[in-house]
């Protein structure tokens, strides 16, 4: 299971993949992107700030 391979809770990695998160420490996107082979750009969505209060 990827949180357990990422040292994390599955109820955090919920939060991550369901995009509730206010942010992502950087240990974590590394360890994420350690064991999935991809780069940040292939998981991470940019999103301004007035997209997001719509």
């Amino acid at each position: 299971m990827l949180a357990a391979e990422i040292d994390i809770t599955p109820a955090n990695l919920s939060i991550l993949k369901t995009g509730k998160a206010k942010g992502i420490r950087f240990e974590t996107l590394s360890k994420i992107c350690e064991v999935l082979d991809c780069q940040p750009g292939d998981i991470l969505e940019y999103v301004s700030d007035n997209e997001a209060n719509e």
